[in-house]
């Protein structure tokens, strides 16, 4: 029945019913995975599993409503299966499991802005430099280090060297601060999850006995967190069924491990792999595109997608002079053909956040209507991160964070010389700031300042007894009136002002919708599903706005027309990436190419330009070598000849005369479209593709200082004053520059700018 409803192509109905077992789906970009995976609950469903035996795992809250809302459509008890986000189900796990481990039930959950917060203060505490241990760095190497499962004491252990014994000491008060406030990162929700099945026997039997059927969307993002996670569960009854792309594995630097969709075979021996390659999304030459960059990656499983529809438009290769003169034609080309692609059908896609700012001023200038994807999420506004603030102090009195950014909003007199007096009593004293608070007549020194401390906890208080008996709604608007928020916007009577009480009033509404229960559990229901939302989550269809992305934000999305622009060597991929000589992240950038190429559905247009600003200097680029990677018979180049190919620099290498200005940056034969010299003030103001006067050749003795490359050949030994002797392997040029590929005795493979190499001859 199922199978004949949702007109399903062979391989779909043969992973529909292989439903004993673990099972790899191979799901191709466009292959139709959602419907596949629905149709195989809704055939779980008719075979008479109990949907609260099934378990289905998406990435994103978007993909979990989606697929929540097609299993409702398509079985009679879809709705009571569970489908939802490896971090939702997490976070309900732990509702009911976290005392276990040492937490309240009613733990906090911590954003990235409050954990920045939070490892702030413990950097400063520790007296560390925050100069040598910034922030974000740390908590980036806390995250990698959760994702891989590194205990506390591991860390400890493993630290060789001065600066990773300090590290191991800013996780280890990390975490103790956290467990103080009773609260977890989003890293905690998956570490702690797995710790409490690893420890608690009794647990792990129970989930493992509600979740008999397991399936997992996107496996190739997980981390090795979330692989021990699902192993765990699925250990006995084997029934566990992964969906992935391991073409469209982009995360890496947020600790996915392609291996486990790679290896899957040889964690699950007795597996099956079903293929689906056929394409319903876009059009032969956008796919054919997509196969031929994708297959120099070595490092995957082989697929070809293929599609029935007809070949349609070719690509469109565009160069421009400068990244200015790029976002205009981009701009121009959407308002041509509005009439055939709506503003609402269009996106444009970058590697980077900050190319966005140019296509944001020229949109702007031009009218342009369009949707910045990774600006400030509605949730991380101010106004509404300070009635969540109170929320969650009044759900969780120990979440320190949280009173630290309200405790004074508005203002009411409590200073920060006051509140240091208050953290130094309460961490001598094991307490919250709360709980010291509560004693502030007993704190030296506070003076007039305890009166108000004594306010402050009084309202506290009262709402949170107020809270077992409002609806989240009602809570919200007794906060704003009784903190004083909304008479400080009111005195404040401004535009912004006005804007802020329009937020906090989308925040009622949003509180409207969750529903009408009262009490402590609701409100802490409300803050979790706050916490977990992503900008991408609210993206709606039908806006009527142009869509500006990174590629990673692009991921599990499509639109009929999408531009991936700066499409350049050193941009896409990037410098660190050349430079670093890693394959892997080679074969992740390339991925990302892939992923941008197959949100296309009916038209795609990739663009660059011959220089762009970087780092507050313009520089000259070289067309990204995934654009070259595409088939001539999928793609149009327009306007050529303004940025230099990957071909064209490897047949300059090959000629020997190109080598005889090597040294003498002033002097680039090839080089008169763009100008002989680097792009520089003068440069600019002369007009780009006008050939600069040449300098005087370097001296005698500056060429005794710094001899020049052509004494030197691949295979010749060279020193360098860094990295010492090694073997010159390959020299090639990049930009108006050579890039020269070392093997270093005692550092390895170093690709390095030959104008700043300083090398001698061994």
């Amino acid at each position: 029945m199922i199978l004949q409803d949702m007109s399903l192509n062979p391989p779909q109905q043969e992973a529909v019913v292989a439903t004993e077992g673990p099972l790899l789906i191979l799901a191709g970009a466009g292959s139709g995975k959602t419907r596949t995976l629905t149709a195989r609950v809704a055939y779980l469903l008719e075979q008479g599993i109990r949907p609260w035996n099934i378990l289905a795992i998406t990435f994103t809250n978007k993909a979990a409503e989606e697929m929540r809302s097609r299993v409702r459509a398509s079985a009679p008890e879809g709705d009571k299966v569970w489908v939802a986000t490896f971090h939702s189900t997490c976070l309900r796990i732990l509702r009911s499991g976290a005392d276990r481990l040492g937490y309240g039930k009613d733990f906090s959950i911590y954003d990235t802005d409050d954990s920045r917060v939070l490892m702030r203060r413990v950097i400063k505490e520790l007296d560390f430099d925050p100069k040598q241990f910034r922030e974000r760095e740390m908590l980036r190497q806390i995250s990698a280090m959760k994702n891989k499962m590194i205990s506390l004491a591991e860390s400890e252990v493993t630290a060789a060297s001065f600066r990773e014994k300090r590290i191991a000491r800013i996780y280890q008060e990390y975490q103790r601060r956290l467990m103080l406030a009773n609260a977890m990162d989003f890293d905690d929700l998956l570490l702690n999850t797995v710790k409490l099945f690893e420890e608690n026997e009794d647990i792990l039997a129970y989930w493992r006995n509600r979740f008999r059927y397991i399936l997992i969307d996107e496996y190739q993002d997980t981390n090795p967190a979330q692989f021990r996670f699902a192993e765990l569960l699925a250990r006995e009854h084997r029934n566990l069924c992964v969906v992935g792309d391991d073409d469209q594995s982009i995360y890496r630097f947020r600790g996915a491990e392609i291996r486990n969709i790679l290896g899957f075979e040889k964690d699950f021996p007795e597996s099956r792999v079903i293929r689906l390659e056929q394409n319903y999304r876009s059009t032969g030459h956008i796919l054919g595109a997509a196969n031929g960059v994708i297959a120099h990656n070595r490092s995957r499983r082989e697929k070809t997608l293929w599609t029935s529809q007809e070949p349609g438009e070719k690509l469109i290769w565009r160069e421009y002079e400068e990244a200015r003169e790029e976002a205009r034609g981009i701009a121009r080309d959407i308002v041509k053909e509005r009439d055939r692609f709506p503003y609402g059908d269009c996106a444009v896609l970058y590697r980077t956040n900050a190319q966005s700012r140019v296509l944001e001023e020229v949109f702007v200038a031009q009218g342009l209507p369009y949707r910045l994807i990774g600006g400030i999420n509605f949730y991380e506004r101010r106004e509404v991160k300070d009635l969540l603030s109170y929320l969650r102090l009044i759900a969780n009195p120990r979440d320190d964070v949280s009173l630290r950014r309200i405790v004074n909003v508005p203002r009411r007199g409590i200073g920060d010389s006051s509140l240091e007096r208050v953290a130094a009593y309460s961490d001598a004293r094991g307490l919250s700031l709360l709980e010291a608070m509560d004693q502030a007549e007993q704190i030296p020194d506070l003076k007039r300042a305890a009166g108000k401390i004594r306010e402050f906890v009084d309202l506290i208080s009262g709402l949170r007894m107020e809270a077992l008996s409002l609806s989240v709604e009602a809570l919200i608007e007794r906060t704003l009136h009784k903190s004083g928020y909304y008479e400080s916007l009111n005195e404040e009577d401004s535009i912004e002002a006005e804007a802020r009480r329009e937020n906090l009033q989308e925040l009622v509404n949003k509180a409207a919708d969750f529903g009408g229960e009262v009490g402590l559990e609701p409100l802490s229901q409300f803050l979790s599903e706050a916490s977990l939302v992503a900008d991408v989550d609210e993206l709606e269809s039908g806006e009527g706005k142009v869509v500006l992305m990174t590629l990673h934000s692009a991921k599990g999305l499509e639109f009929p027309k999408v531009y991936m622009a700066g499409m350049e060597q050193q941009l896409f991929p990037g410098d660190r990436v050349l430079f670093s000589g890693d394959e892997a992240e080679l074969e992740e950038e390339r991925r990302l190419c892939y992923v941008g190429i197959t949100r296309a559905m009916k038209k795609l247009i990739l663009s660059g330009a011959a220089r762009r600003m970087v780092n507050g200097q313009f520089s000259t680029h070289l067309i990204s070598q995934f654009v070259d990677e595409i088939p001539a018979e999928h793609i149009i180049r327009e306007r050529q000849g303004l940025m230099m190919s990957r071909a064209r620099y490897e047949e300059k290498r090959d000629r020997a005369d190109y080598f005889s200005g090597f040294g003498r940056r002033e002097s680039r034969p090839d080089y008169d479209t763009m100008g002989d010299r680097p792009f520089g003030a003068d440069n600019f103001s002369r007009g780009f593709g006008k050939k600069a006067p040449s300098a005087p050749a370097p001296s005698p003795a500056a060429k005794e200082e710094k001899p020049l490359m052509t004494e030197f050949a691949v295979g010749d030994r060279v020193v360098s004053r860094r990295f010492g002797a090694g073997t010159l392997a390959q020299v090639e040029e990049q930009g108006q520059d050579l890039l020269l590929t070392v093997d270093f005795d005692k550092y390895g493979r170093k690709v390095l700018m030959a104008a700043y190499a300083g090398f001698t001859r061994e």
